[in-house]
């Protein structure tokens, strides 16, 4: 037999496997190139994850400046070159913090995340850096978490800066010099969360998002020059609804090693209680009748339980000294004769209210010249009305309720050189 062969059969063949040639040259440079933009993604997620990986070391910065403003070389921190560092991981991927020693610090924050599917790190890493500032306890002259109660007769708010000549005399406040930074702020956020009524506001009013500022009909919320035209009502831009401040619990002061109060005679005067420079601890100071205090040096006090000024009782800061007064029960009322701060700057007696003191009451017709700071207190004012300096200082407290008739004049001297609730950041940058 004879087999006869047919050269369309060999052409056929050969179109198939030119076909499965070119189909499989086309998989695969279709699978490399997923697989390529897979590789890419990973790296523009990976690059994308430097950034809460930077911003989480600049946290642990700020916490360290914190808490560590007097040792930073602790905790890991490593001074080297003029700059505290720290590396940490976090997973696969780490960063690194530097704090300058410079003051305000400069932070930086350099963070490494692995390459896909490889075990190096990226180059360069994701850097941010930030510029600081050590925020004012007292930067404002009355502030409250809650709501802000002005509903006595007569009140009225100012400032004026202890440490400047024109705008004081012999460093007290002069009504002839008075400025208009008595600022009010609140961070609620609720309708009427600052209830003004009738005072006057030589200053700005401030809420969170979303509160109100309630107004009577002979209020008045504005600049000096407003007030002097007999204006009433809010001037515009001397109200916003943009305040959002946070407010650290206070911690105490020392751990052991305290002193206990005791009585004494300075300058042939008879006093219950005597407090030298140091630090000095009691359960409860409770202080009636014909009771004294008197403060000679720089001293802090730290009261466990509750406090109580009542008759003619009073606390004296002697010329030269200054009281930082820590008060952890649920209650102090500071009447009587109150504090006489001798030295005549706010600067020289300082209230700290720790988380558990959440009722503050500052009464009787003495005159406070201090700064309070107890963000968990609710806040009353009452009596007044019988000087001129009722209150010279600043305040800081879960709420405000003003009854009485009450000067209020903010120490602007405060929010410079009084004390500070830590740093925060004025600039971000990646570099």
């Amino acid at each position: 037999m004879r087999l006869r062969t047919s050269t369309s059969e060999g052409s056929v063949l050969l179109v198939i496997l030119f076909t499965v040639a070119i189909i499989g040259i086309s998989m695969a440079a279709y699978l490399d190139m997923v697989g390529s933009q897979n590789i890419s993604t990973m790296r523009s997620t990976q690059w994308n994850s430097g950034i809460p990986i930077a911003e989480a070391g600049i946290e642990e910065a700020l916490t360290h400046l914190y808490y560590n403003p007097m040792n930073l070389a602790s905790e890991g921190w490593v001074l080297a070159n003029g700059n505290y560092t720290k590396e940490r991981m976090l997973g696969t991927s780490k960063y690194v913090i530097s704090i300058a020693t410079s003051s305000p610090p400069v932070i930086v924050s350099r963070a490494f995340v692995r390459v896909p599917l490889g075990t190096n790190f990226m180059e360069p890493p994701r850097t941010i850096r930030v510029t600081t500032t050590n925020d004012a306890l007292f930067a404002k002259g009355m502030v409250a978490k809650g709501q802000i109660d002005l509903s006595g007769n007569n009140i009225r708010t100012d400032s004026f800066d202890s440490t400047d000549p024109a705008y004081n005399t012999g460093g007290a406040y002069d009504p002839a010099k008075a400025k208009d930074n008595g600022d009010i702020a609140t961070n609620s956020a609720v309708i009427d969360s600052l209830n003004v009524w009738n005072a006057d506001i030589y200053g700005k009013a401030s809420t969170g998002p979303g509160g109100t500022v309630s107004i009577g009909p002979n209020g008045s919320v504005g600049s000096k020059n407003w007030h002097l035209a007999g204006n009433n009502g809010i001037e515009p831009g001397w109200a916003s609804d943009d305040m959002n401040v946070s407010f650290p619990d206070v911690q105490a002061p020392f751990s052991g090693g305290a002193l206990t109060p005791s009585s004494g005679s300075v300058n042939g005067t008879n006093y219950t209680y005597v407090l030298t420079s140091g630090n000095w601890e009691v359960s409860s100071l409770s202080m009636s009748g014909q009771d004294n205090l008197i403060v000679m040096g720089d001293a802090v006090l730290y009261v466990t339980g509750s406090l109580s000024l009542a008759g003619q009782s009073f606390i004296t800061i002697a010329t030269n000294s200054s009281l930082h007064l820590y008060v952890a029960g649920a209650s102090a009322s500071l009447g009587g004769k109150g504090v006489v701060n001798t030295p005549g700057s706010a600067i020289n007696f300082v209230y700290y209210g720790m988380p558990g003191n959440t009722s503050l009451s500052l009464s009787g017709n003495a005159a406070f010249t201090g700064a309070i700071y107890a963000p968990s207190a609710n806040f009353t004012l009452g009596g007044g009305g019988n000087n001129t300096y009722d209150f010279v200082g600043a305040s800081v407290s879960a709420t405000v309720k003003m009854n009485g008739h009450f000067n209020f004049h903010y120490d602007e001297n405060l929010g410079k050189a009084g004390p500070r609730r830590g740093y925060v950041i004025t600039s971000w940058n990646e570099i």
